[in-house]
Formats: structure tokens, sequence, C-alpha cells
């Protein structure tokens, strides 16, 4: 238990972006599944506009830190492979 009143307010703090980050990573979750169910489909189109939409939601989550930058990059290059192979 925290005993100082910083120490408790960042306890507090600590609680509500986790459960914010939570939101953010199963946001991810779900669209990495769209976008890896249309690559299996083989549906070239599916897969860009799912591909496209993850990037997107990987920037997003990067630039407000949940998800670290070079995850997010590493995640985008496997879409653009991805996406490129199909075409």
């Amino acid at each position: 238990m925290a005993n100082t009143k910083s120490a408790i307010k960042a306890a507090r703090k600590a609680t509500r972006n986790a459960a914010r980050n939570k939101t953010t990573v199963s946001r991810l979750k779900t669209l990495h599944k769209k976008f890896e169910q249309a690559t299996e489909k083989g549906d070239a189109v599916a897969a860009r506009t799912a591909g496209i939409a993850y990037a997107s939601a990987m920037d997003k989550a990067s630039k407000k830190g949940v998800v670290h930058k070079n995850a997010a990059n590493h995640a985008k290059s496997h879409v653009s492979k991805a996406v490129l192979a199909k075409a």
C-alpha cells in the first residue's frame, strides 16, 4: 500500500492509465485478428483495408505511449510485407 500522498495519487493514476491502455490493446488485438483472417482468405482488398486500419491504430497507440515505437514499426512492416505479397 502506498504511504505518501503522492504515492497514493500515483497509484490512482496508474489504475486509470491501465484501464485506458487495456481498451487500446484490446482494439489492436481485434484489428490484428481481422487482418490475419483477411490474409488467410486471400482477399487482397480486404487485407489491404484491414492492414491500413491496423497500422493506423498502431501509430496512434505508439504516439500515446501504449505501444513502444519499435513494436509499432515492426507490426507495420509485417503488414506491408503481407499486403505486398498478396498484390
